[in-house]
């Protein structure tokens, strides 16, 4: 076996990961998990059949693809809105998914569902996300390590981070300066090999730094959800009481870090 085929097949294991972890956690249902089960659902199958895990066409695998990569920048925006502070700027990101599919039918409909529309996609997709994930790393990084707070969501964003970071080498390297074709005109096979060598290594690390966030971040939310009753109880009980100042309490700041 060779590092490709092992590493193919260690990050099909990673891919699965976080796919089982939301199921098992029951995160499927809860806000904007869903999308990222279907992002790393998708990863997955294109892994599988990239790898020959499942046997289909050449041009299944083709276009499988470029759906994948099609469906990338749209369902993580959706995703990160997750992390967002307001819901005037959820609003936004919610926009700017919908404006870049806007901006993928365009493109598709004026060069062809091919390799050169999705170079043209990918660039300014990657860059989207990139630039979200620096920004909520950074918001939610600090509040970890001043308040302990948002520890999950650091993780989850970190895992993200690096992913698309590696995620834009790669497309830099092979979509824009096209390192793997030589001065012949030839396809380099080992470029190729290295290419994709970098890739799983990326997607595994990224898939298991996810894995350890949903983890952190599920116990955030059942405590979370546990004061949402608390709050609903104490609501009931002084339901009747005049106060001049709504009721907060330190234990009920809990979450206060994020709007709901």
């Amino acid at each position: 076996m060779t590092w490709n085929s092992i590493m193919g097949f260690v990050s099909s294991f990673a891919l699965l990961a976080p796919i089982i972890l939301i199921l098992v956690l029951r995160l499927g249902r809860y806000r904007s998990f869903p999308v990222l089960l279907l992002y790393y659902s998708s990863v997955l199958i294109y892994n599988l059949l990239t790898e020959g895990y499942i046997k289909a066409d050449h041009s299944v695998e083709y276009y499988w693809g470029l759906i994948n990569n099609v469906m990338d920048t749209p369902l993580m925006i959706f995703f990160l809105t997750y992390f967002s502070t307001s819901k005037i700027f959820t609003r936004k990101m919610k926009v700017l998914a919908l404006s870049f599919v806007l901006f993928e039918i365009i493109v598709i409909a004026t060069i062809g569902f091919n390799i050169d529309a999705i170079t043209i996609i990918m660039g300014p997709g990657l860059l989207i996300i990139f630039g979200l994930c620096m920004y909520f790393f950074i918001r939610h990084a600090k509040l970890a390590i001043e308040n302990r707070k948002a520890t999950g969501k650091a993780v989850i964003i970190s895992s993200l981070l690096f992913g698309y970071g590696c995620y834009t080498i790669i497309y830099l390297m092979y979509y824009i300066f096209k390192a793997h074709i030589g001065a012949d005109g030839k396809v380099n096979a080992q470029y190729m090999n290295d290419t994709f060598l970098i890739y799983f290594i990326a997607a595994s690390l990224s898939a298991i730094i996810m894995c350890i966030g949903l983890t952190i971040e599920r116990k955030r939310i059942q405590k979370l959800q546990e004061l949402k009753v608390t709050r609903k109880e104490l609501s009931t009980i002084y339901t009747e009481t005049k106060r001049a100042a709504p009721l907060r309490t330190a234990i009920l700041d809990f979450d206060r870090d994020q709007w709901n």
